[in-house]
């Protein structure tokens, strides 16, 4: 994580180590995910998908 943390600073994985805390959900909102986050994890799949929740 801490070396996600080091290519993708904007989501501080060096805090959350990988869980879906509600600050890094904000963060994911705010800046969509990178090529690392899992797609077949919620909010992942709807910002992908543009679902709403």
């Amino acid at each position: 994580m801490l070396a996600l943390h080091e290519r993708f600073p904007q989501y501080r994985f060096d805090r959350h180590k990988g869980y879906p805390t509600a600050e890094h959900l904000a963060l994911l909102r705010e800046h969509g995910p990178c090529e690392e986050h899992r797609r077949s994890f919620a909010p992942v799949r709807a910002l992908l998908t543009g679902a709403s929740g």
